[in-house]
Formats: structure tokens, sequence, C-alpha cells
């Protein structure tokens, strides 16, 4: 049971780096970027290349992920983003969407349909055990770095938006981008390092999760669904609320699969169609954006 429920907050907490871009892109920017898969997928696809063709160490290739996936999405945002955030939800569905299937398609013909492979350094594959009680608790070596990182972006996160003066700047663009730029900030600045940050976690977040989740063409496709499960559930208002979604979300999933197997993926859809009949804003409400 203690091994689960491990395995589940390690799952949990690696759909929270996931989809956190996409709760600050929809929750601070008012941007519909169903898209976000397609950078997670190609901090991925970045890992595995350094890897493979350049011998770089895995833990060296995380923050290369991020930087890398953090100045595409600069990129993309001054070129593709920038002209959209004031069009109408829909065609920002339609645009990101798009831009997702393009990814998919662009990465097929790139390299190929099949799954890669991530070989993990081998003090990270082993499991160590423990005996507390009458209970065994299996710690997943990796599964443990996976929790350990994802606690150290969440308390930085956390810090960023609330002590820093780019949290503050960002507010205050979000909250009336006039006022914002009568008080000299410089808004598109802002959004530029907002749309970066959240794109190189997704990229992080790709990189930390191939090994866990697979790694082919289609993964912004296949895993859409989740993070917008985590925003819906979690609300965008604040970084707790996707957080302790996400970790429901991943001991659902987790103890659903072992438990339940006929069930299999479903368990987290019945979990979010339940939360969401008890409380259809979401667990933690909060005023949004204008």
């Amino acid at each position: 049971m203690l091994t689960i429920l491990f395995d589940g907050v390690a799952y949990g907490m690696l759909l929270f780096v996931l989809a956190i871009g996409l709760s600050v892109t929809l929750g601070l920017m008012n941007f519909i970027n169903l898209a976000h898969g397609a950078f997670a997928m190609a901090g991925g696809y970045i890992t595995v290349l350094l890897m493979q063709y350049y011998g770089v160490p895995f833990l060296a290739c995380l923050p290369i992920a991020f930087v890398v996936v953090a100045i595409i999405g600069a990129i993309l945002e001054r070129t593709l983003y920038r002209p959209m955030y004031h069009k109408p939800a829909l065609d920002q569905v339609l645009f990101s969407i798009g831009l997702a299937f393009v990814a998919v398609a662009a990465t097929t013909f790139a390299v190929g349909s099949s799954e890669q492979i991530i070989q993990l350094p081998h003090w990270l594959n082993g499991r160590s055990v423990f005996t507390i009680g009458s209970q065994t608790l299996g710690v997943g070596h990796y599964r443990l770095l996976i929790i350990v990182i994802c606690v150290v972006l969440t308390l930085v996160l956390q810090f960023g938006l609330d002590r820093t003066r780019f949290g503050s700047q960002l507010r205050a663009a979000v909250d009336d981008q006039k006022v914002a730029d009568g008080l000299g900030i410089n808004v598109n600045i802002v959004f530029l390092s907002t749309f970066a940050l959240g794109s190189g976690l997704a990229g992080l977040g790709g990189a930390l999760g191939a090994e866990v989740l697979g790694l082919d063409p289609t993964f912004p496709l296949k895993f859409m669904i989740y993070f917008l499960i985590v925003v819906a559930l979690g609300g965008t208002s604040s970084l707790t609320g996707p957080l302790l979604a996400s970790l429901l979300l991943g001991v659902a999933d987790v103890a659903g699969k072992y438990y339940v197997p006929k069930l299999g993926s479903f368990i987290i859809y019945i979990v979010m169609i339940v939360i969401l009949m008890w409380r259809p804003q979401g667990l933690f409400a909060g005023k949004g954006s204008k």
C-alpha cells in the first residue's frame, strides 16, 4: 500500500510539472494553449538525442532541456502566439491544437513513429525496500528523484510568484495591461518571460517523464487531456490547486490500475467526473484573471 502511495505521489508530481505551464498561460495570461504537450515532447526528444548521440549524462540533460525548450517557447511566443492573445477563445483553441498536430507530424517525419527508450544511469534504476510497521515501502530511486526535483521546483515557483518583483509585475500586467504599461512595466517582456518559463517547465517535465510515460510523436495528443484535467480540477488562481489535483489524480491512477486493473486508465476520468459533480468550479475556486 505504501509503495503504491509513493509511486502515485511521484506520478502526480510529474503531472504537476507537465501541467503547471498550461496553468500559468491559461490562468495568468488568459491563453488556451492546447499545444502545451508539444513543448513537453520537445524536452523528451532533446534528452534522448543528447544521451544517445552525444553521451551527455542524464542529469545534465534536464537543465539543457529546460533552457532549450524555454528558448523555443520564447521564439514561438514572439512570432506565433502573441498575435493570438486578444483573439476569441475558439480561435486560440483551433490555433494551438493545429500547432500540436503540426508538431506530431514534424516529429514523425524527422525521427519516425517508434517509441524512444531512455537508458537511465544504473543508480536510478534500483529500488530500496523499507519496512514500516507491518507495511513494506518500495522506494524507486528514479521516482524519488522526480519527487525531490518537483518539490524544489514548486517551492521556487511559489516564491517567485509571491515574493519577487517579477511576480508582482506579472500580476499587475494580468490585472490591467494599460495601467501596468503606465507604471513602466514592459508587459510584452513579462508575458514573453512567463510563456518561456511555462514552456521550459513543460520541457523539463517531458525530459523527466520520458521513461515513466513513454515518448513517441503522439505524446502531445495522448497527454493533452491529462493536462486539462489537472487545470480543470485544480484551477488556475494559484499553484496549490494544480499541485493537489495532480497528487490526487496520480495516486488514484496508480492505485486504480493496481487494484482495479480492468478499469485501467478510466479511473482518472471517474475521479474527475466525481470531483466536478461535487465542485464544478474545481477544488480551488478563485477569481479568474480578466
